[in-house]
């Protein structure tokens, strides 16, 4: 049966996926009313907003989702019909240095999210609603370079302090349907990439670097292989999801795009050498540096129920994808530059020592 949200609480909405899902999400259907929700920490950024900060169906709460009063309000002062949970401690080498933040956010923010709707919806007797809890590929753990790609029933084998949070999280959620009949659906993507992205991240951390002449550092020997998608057709695939997925279902967003670090890299310095001539091939950045601890070797979606059931298929190739991408960053460097101040830099020298 097709489901229409008509207002949308947005946790994590001034970070990198959560701003792009806004943005599209307004465009699509502007007629909805969207609550950004944002602890504005340091990968939340309200520039990623400020074009919507006219629009009259759009608005922002600065709050952190472990504040479950304030949730509660904002849901029952709104009348909000459909929750989108994208707020997460996400970066994989941050958690390896300060794990405690990805338990508290992920797993007890987490948790925050669905006793407020609990409170809502359910004690309310409110049955139209949903809730979408927006997970990733890595709490299946790591595959071997012929084994077939993460499904839907792969058994949960997190191999990080973040992908163990981010599979807790998603056990939770699940809870909440079985136990008091939460509307929930939940999704598991491969990694995104596109505007926005906080500079920490392999392709904006590149872009960057190539821009300022530094180094490109690499992990290990660089073969670690991802499937790469597109944020916005990860935002449609939610689409997708939220109107027409099955209660307590979850749904793999996947690119069939897999590459490995390496090759992304000197995929962009052929694009920077196009775009940003300096003399020398930007491929001569390249640094290789020590793995990080418990580095997973491969990610691959299996995205086969999406598309076979709600008629996903993403619309950007690689190609056209990343260079969308690198001209963004190229044409927003004000946007990035701002973010990478004294203490970004030093955290970046910490973790590529």
């Amino acid at each position: 049966m097709t489901y229409t949200p008509k207002i949308l609480l947005v946790t994590g909405a001034a970070g990198f996926i959560g701003s792009n899902f806004v943005h599209y999400w307004m465009d699509a259907y502007p007629e909805s009313k969207v609550i950004g929700l944002d602890a504005l920490t340091y990968a939340g950024n309200k520039e990623n907003l400020v074009s919507l900060s006219q629009n009259n169906n759009f608005t922002f709460v600065h709050a952190d989702i472990l504040d479950t009063d304030k949730v509660e309000k904002l849901l029952q002062d709104n009348n909000v019909d459909t929750l989108v949970h994208f707020a997460a401690e996400s970066h994989v080498d941050r958690s390896i240095h300060g794990p405690d933040a990805f338990f508290k956010t992920n797993i007890e923010g987490t948790h925050s999210l669905l006793k407020a709707a609990k409170k809502v919806w359910l004690d309310q007797g409110i049955t139209d609603h949903r809730f979408h809890h927006v997970s990733t590929d890595e709490v299946y753990g790591t595959l071997a370079p012929d084994a077939p790609a993460f499904t839907e029933t792969n058994q949960y084998l997190p191999n990080s302090p973040y992908a163990a949070s981010k599979a807790s999280s998603d056990h939770v959620v699940r809870s909440y349907h079985h136990t008091y009949g939460l509307n929930t659906t939940i999704s598991n993507c491969s990694n995104n990439y596109g505007p926005y992205q906080f500079p920490e991240k392999l392709i904006p951390l590149v872009i960057a670097n190539c821009l300022d002449g530094k180094s490109l550092p690499i992990y290990g020997d660089g073969q670690q292989i991802r499937d790469w998608l597109f944020v916005d057709d990860h935002n449609r695939g939610i689409d997708l999801i939220l109107h027409n997925g099955k209660i307590d279902n979850t749904y793999n967003i996947g690119g069939n795009n897999e590459w490995a670090n390496i090759d992304i890299v000197n995929v962009i310095c052929e694009l920077m050498d196009e775009h940003h001539p300096v003399g020398a091939p930007h491929n001569q950045l390249i640094t290789y540096v020590k793995d990080r601890a418990g580095h997973d070797r491969r990610y691959a979606i299996n995205a086969s129920k999406i598309m076979n059931e709600l008629g996903y298929k993403p619309q950007e190739t690689f190609e056209t994808g990343i260079r969308k991408t690198v001209q963004w960053y190229m044409d927003n460097e004000q946007w990035w530059r701002r973010i990478m101040d004294g203490s970004y830099k030093t955290w970046l020298d910490k973790n590529y020592e």
